[in-house]
């Protein structure tokens, strides 16, 4: 029988997190299975209460959103240990991508009985940040700077933080020219945003990079190019389907390696977090986490 350390997010989402925890403990206890649960300080201290749970053999589960999830699944990247979540964030994008059930008894069902899977991860690196492990995505524009307010929101919560954060750097923003360099091709493109996609979704759920898996070894590039305000907010309501890939303004390119530059500076951010500024690149680990999934 498995055994799980639960690692929960050290910030405001912690009483969703043991919310959501709460029944799916109940049910893996009752199948005979154990279960630690440790409550972070941070997400230096959830990376290495998860390396102690690994040491151990544990199954180490990420109860939280995508930051807590790229946190724990970032540390665990690259070794053999088992990684699994329990959503309770704001996003739950990489959640999502892995089609995790979200009801409590087919959630425990999986972690008690699903085979481990390998899947790929992101290796950011840019001058401050070196080699940072990332699960679903680099993104670098208007949608960095739009979830960087939507962190900042104390009002908002949920969808409601990114649909406003979002509006306000939209309101602001101005045309970026971009050098993205794909497997040493270099494309310049000015515009709102280059993705470099591991998993199909992003911000809340939004598919970003529909065509985007996991497993295949390489990351989907979207870049949305220059269009009218007005135009940009309605490709951003096609996201919740995948929609925007028929704009001609939207262009998706693949390779293993991606190299990012703007004629400013630009934020990016990496599963939900937002510290750094460009440039960055990207590159994709093939098979470097092992997830119940």
């Amino acid at each position: 029988m498995r055994q799980f350390t639960a690692v929960v997010n050290p910030a405001a989402g912690r009483s969703s997190g043991t919310a959501a925890l709460l029944p799916v403990a109940r049910l893996l206890r009752e199948a005979g299975a154990g279960l630690d649960t440790r409550y972070s300080r941070s997400l230096d201290h959830a990376r290495e209460l998860a390396r102690q749970a690994a040491a151990q053999g544990h199954v180490v589960l990420a109860v939280g959103g995508d930051g807590m999830a790229g946190a724990v699944g970032g540390v665990l990247s690259g070794t053999d240990a088992v990684l699994s979540l329990v959503p309770s964030g704001r996003g739950n994008d990489f959640a999502r991508a892995l089609e995790l059930p979200t009801e409590p008894p087919a959630l425990a069902d999986l972690l008690l009985h699903a085979a481990p899977r390998a899947v790929d991860t992101i290796e950011a690196e840019s001058a401050v940040h070196p080699k940072v492990p990332v699960l679903g995505s680099v993104y670098a524009g208007v949608d960095a700077l739009a979830n960087r307010y939507a962190n900042q929101s104390r009002l908002l919560r949920g969808s409601a933080s990114y649909y406003a954060g979002g509006a306000r750097a939209v309101a602001g923003w101005r045309p970026a020219t971009y050098r993205i360099t794909v497997d040493g091709t270099t494309h310049e493109r000015r515009g709102y945003t280059v993705v470099a996609a591991n998993s199909a979704f992003y911000g809340f759920g939004r598919r970003i990079a529909p065509d985007a898996r996991v497993d295949d070894g390489l990351l989907d590039v979207v870049v949305i190019q220059h269009a009218p305000k007005r135009l940009f907010f309605a490709m951003m309501n096609e996201l919740k389907t995948g929609a925007h890939l028929r704009r001609p303004q939207v262009e998706v390119l693949r390779g293993k390696e991606v190299r990012i530059e703007a004629d400013r500076d630009l934020p990016y951010g990496t599963d939900g977090e937002v510290d750094a500024t460009l440039p960055v690149t990207a590159r994709v680990r093939p098979g470097a986490l092992n997830v119940l999934c």
